[in-house]
């Protein structure tokens, strides 16, 4: 397993896996380096390598570069790169007809207000690259928009070249957060906050939901449409029915197990070391 320190999550893996007999090796992403064409040094040489950095991009590289030489990532890079970003992620959902929020995008400022006109106010500016709700804004009306607009514009990097943009939609300060594991959805909580936004790293309460067959059914769709392994999917419940905002690669449940009932990392443990089984005998190459 590959993480930026050891958080609650690895802590309830290892001991999934340690209860399985598994001798699980836990390495640093900060760690590892090495020549492209061998397999990275610190990292053992194993049939499978559960990825858990704290970074998208160190997600993505360590999944290619094992990939490469025959290894067995989880997830696969194509899903951490699709989930970890939104442009990505609405393509994907859009493509595969799952129910979702959808997206605007626009690459200057005179074209991301004639796209907020026409999604309407209030609506939501993202990130591309993003999560725990960072740089996620609110955006009441034009002169919050330029101010926004300008942020982006001093901040600089190839991410805020883009402007993402949705509609606003009204929950109550109310989410839905499935769990996706193998192509199952496992369980679902829904995330309460006093504000607008429900990410539990900003503080939103989690309780645990029962699942109905919309939302296994909604949540198994979009887990699909990024190409599958381990997922968390977020939701919005509507009128019109469960709508995908967005599609997570490196799943937090610290709040989810004693609320939902469900060994979230037993299971996953569980997908890891069928993986590992079905990793190719010869091993990865060296």
């Amino acid at each position: 397993m590959v993480c930026t320190g050891v958080r609650a999550e690895e802590k309830m893996l290892a001991a999934a896996f340690s209860a399985r007999d598994v001798e699980l090796h836990v390495v640093d992403d900060r760690t590892i380096h090495g020549d492209l064409g061998s397999w990275p040094e610190t990292l053992p040489q194993v049939d499978a390598v559960l990825l858990r950095s704290k970074s998208h991009w160190r997600n993505v590289v360590i999944a290619r570069w094992l990939e490469s030489l025959g290894g067995c990532p989880i997830n696969e890079s194509r899903v951490i790169e699709t989930c970890g970003d939104k442009v990505l992620t609405t393509l994907a959902l859009l493509k595969e007809g799952v129910p979702t929020l959808g997206a605007s995008l626009a690459f200057a400022i005179p074209g991301a207000e004639m796209t907020a006109e026409a999604i309407g106010y209030p609506l939501v500016v993202k990130p591309v690259i993003g999560s725990w709700g960072r740089l996620v804004g609110k955006v009441n009306d034009p002169d919050a928009l330029d101010l926004v607009l300008d942020h982006k514009a001093a901040l600089g990097g190839a991410p805020h070249t883009v402007t993402y943009l949705q509609r606003f939609v009204e929950t109550g300060g109310q989410d839905i957060r499935s769990f996706v594991v193998d192509g199952r959805c496992i369980a679902a909580i829904a995330r309460t906050s006093e504000g607008w936004k429900t990410n539990t790293a900003l503080g939103a309460k989690a309780t645990g939901l029962e699942l109905d067959s919309e939302l296994i059914s909604a949540s198994e769709a979009a887990a699909l449409a990024v190409g599958g392994g381990i997922v968390a999917v977020d939701l919005f419940e509507t009128d019109d029915g469960y709508l995908v905002n967005e599609v997570n690669a490196t799943m937090e449940f610290r709040n989810s197990v004693d609320t939902t009932g469900v060994d979230i990392p037993g299971v996953i443990a569980d997908y890891v070391l069928g993986e590992a089984e079905a990793a190719p005998a010869e091993g990865p190459r060296a």
